[in-house]
């Protein structure tokens, strides 16, 4: 039947980043705030493929990969799994380590932003003395936009448009979205209710009240479409 290898199922890997120290042959320790958070939307992304490559064998990260007794499984393809399980442990520390220099260089571009004066002297780029930093100090960088309206719709009657870029979407911003699958779910779970959803439009900072809801008379909650920036 072959030898027994009780410990197939682990992956050998060493701890911490390991997935290369450079990004198109670009330091990772000099790389700017946008192509740190470029990075971690590639990252994110090769981790969800990743993910659908153990799903396509029906395992996860702890499925055993022996039977009862010990011996290799030959009914998915181990020598797949194991380098792809290593790949999503590298790929998971780097994120981790990525997050971390995101949030230090997140609170360096306010402190410059306020040392600058920028709110001073950028008056006109804002309605209603908002800004593009939120409550808690961390600018709200757009990470979605508008790519249609449709007319009539939820989203036509608060005021979007295509091209609006979305700074946050309730609690949804740029470092939690998911892909926008944060706003579907922002969606979902408040039918009928006001959501608060602040945009970039030209010169403008606005903050609109959008309320999801049915029978609007098309499709979906919303009746726009998101496109991720």
């Amino acid at each position: 039947m072959g030898l027994r290898m009780d410990d197939i199922h682990t992956p050998t890997v060493v701890s911490g980043p390991t997935s290369g120290q450079r990004v198109n042959g670009v330091d990772k320790d000099k790389l700017s705030l946008m192509e740190m958070i470029s990075e971690k939307t590639r990252v994110e992304e090769e981790l969800s493929a990743l993910g659908s490559v153990l799903d396509s064998h029906g395992v996860k990260m702890d499925t055993s990969l022996t039977t009862f007794d010990g011996y290799p499984r030959d009914d998915i393809d181990i020598a797949q799994i194991r380098t792809t399980r290593a790949r999503i442990i590298h790929l998971r520390n780097d994120y981790k380590a990525l997050m971390s220099k995101i949030e230090l260089g997140l609170h360096d571009h306010h402190a410059a932003y306020q040392a600058s004066n920028l709110a001073s002297t950028s008056m006109s780029s804002y309605r209603n003395g908002e800004d593009n930093v939120g409550s808690h100090g961390i600018p709200e960088a757009p990470f979605a936009r508008v790519n249609s309206v449709v007319t009539g719709s939820p989203a036509d009657q608060a005021g979007l448009k295509a091209g609006d870029r979305i700074r946050k979407f309730e609690n949804v911003n740029f470092m939690n979205h998911e892909r926008l699958s944060k706003i579907a779910e922002a969606v979902q779970r408040n039918r009928g209710r006001h959501l608060p959803v602040k945009i970039s439009r030209d010169a403008e900072e606005l903050t609109l009240q959008l309320t999801p809801r049915d029978n609007w008379g098309g499709r979906g909650l919303l009746g726009c479409h998101l496109v991720p920036l």
